[in-house]
């Protein structure tokens, strides 16, 4: 692959614009005037460099992106789109390896490295999901991590949980909880499954937790204790915590630093009007706060580009950030924290880090959030796979 230099633009983190070495997949060296006898050399001046965009929290099984426009056809109670998308999966051909496909070449164009997304898994689906991401995932230059996602309910759901085992046996990494009280009614039971599942595959766990206020928080706090009884630190992902947003400062306080002690990340979207975990509270605690989309066009709604810095900035306008270093911690919720969450290994810009990147014309980061520019150049193991 050899070598190639990025010359003059301004990585995350630098205060002045500097040189990015690459050598095959890795990052050599970054400095001034670097010189790399017999390198090719890409001219960035004017350009923020950040590492591979992670999208921590997608569901690209359920996607209808590249298709025909589908008008959403659900009411606005979660019971009624999970409802809804159990009625009409089918006749959508839902999943299909063509529309991910096609949704994942706009996350790579937009700088999206690296994908978390949960894959319904169920007695009617089985694992077709799993396969049709693995599928559509062999054609794009972006990593995808799929969660054993059980939807529409585990313990509700005869034959879901010996389904989530099978996908785990198979190679998926993580595997997903639901409301374990809202939808489940049996939290205690629910947690023994997939922290067990978990425990016996060596996988991660990423729990979707829309139940709302005190009931919410207390299901935290037996997350907690389960995964510090469990030692699964820094395997553990709670996404959404609406609960989060609905309780006081003091209970915030006490859950943020349970989280961090625990080693448990949080994911937000930070979607329509639902309550967004309190990013800042989280972050002094020392928690890992990561960023997703959620759905994109499909039949939970019709909204979505594939775009995470768009994504960073909902989170930044939603938690009210102004300044700068405010606005980069949501850009740091859809990089740093997402490859924390998802426990990628040498993820950065530092020597030695896996050459993802991409650069965008803008004079900080920022900027690069409020503004989305066009990404210019992005780079996946050290190749340019997209540049505009």
């Amino acid at each position: 692959m050899g070598d190639l230099l990025l010359r003059g633009g301004r990585p995350w983190g630098m205060p002045r614009p500097a040189d990015i070495w690459i050598r095959d997949d890795r990052i050599q060296n970054v400095g001034e005037q670097l010189t790399v006898p017999g390198a090719d050399v890409l001219d960035i001046h004017g350009h923020v460099v950040l590492p591979g965009l992670v999208d921590a929290h997608c569901h690209l099984d359920k996607t209808l992106y590249g298709g025909p426009w589908v008008p959403h056809s659900a009411d606005d109670t979660l019971a009624g789109r999970m409802a809804n998308d159990l009625r009409r999966r089918s006749e959508l051909g839902i999943p299909s390896t063509e529309r991910i496909t096609a949704l994942l070449r706009r996350m790579s164009a937009c700088g999206t490295t690296h994908v978390r997304t949960h894959t319904d898994i169920d007695p009617e689906v089985g694992l077709r999901g799993v396969e049709a991401v693995q599928e559509a995932a062999a054609q794009v230059p972006v990593e995808v991590q799929q969660v054993a996602f059980p939807q529409h309910g585990l313990l509700t759901r005869p034959g879901t949980a010996e389904l989530l085992e099978e996908a785990l046996k198979a190679g998926v990494r993580a595997v997903g909880g639901i409301d374990p009280a809202g939808i489940d009614g049996d939290p205690v039971r629910h947690l023994d499954v997939i922290f067990g599942m978990a425990e016996r595959h060596g996988a991660h766990v990423d729990i979707h937790l829309h139940d709302p206020g005190t009931l919410g928080a207390w299901e935290l706090g037996l997350i907690i204790e389960r995964t510090r009884t469990l030692g699964l630190a820094g395997r553990v992902t709670v996404s959404h915590a609406y609960a989060f947003g609905q309780i006081g400062e003091a209970e915030q306080r006490r859950l943020a630093d349970g989280l961090a002690e625990a080693g448990i990340a949080i994911a937000t979207a930070a979607v329509y009007s639902f309550p967004v975990p309190p990013v800042k509270t989280l972050r002094q605690a020392g928690v890992t706060v990561a960023c997703g989309h959620d759905g994109i066009r499909d039949l939970w709604g019709p909204y979505g580009g594939g775009d995470m810095l768009e994504r960073a900035m909902h989170l930044a306008y939603r938690s009210t950030f102004r300044r700068d270093e405010d606005i980069e911690l949501a850009l740091s919720a859809a990089t740093y924290g997402g490859a924390a969450a998802l426990g990628l290994p040498d993820y950065g810009l530092a020597p030695g880090c896996r050459a993802d990147l991409v650069a965008v014309a803008a004079s900080c980061p920022a900027e690069a959030v409020v503004t989305r520019p066009p990404r210019s150049w992005v780079i996946r193991d050290g190749v340019v796979v997209h540049s505009s």
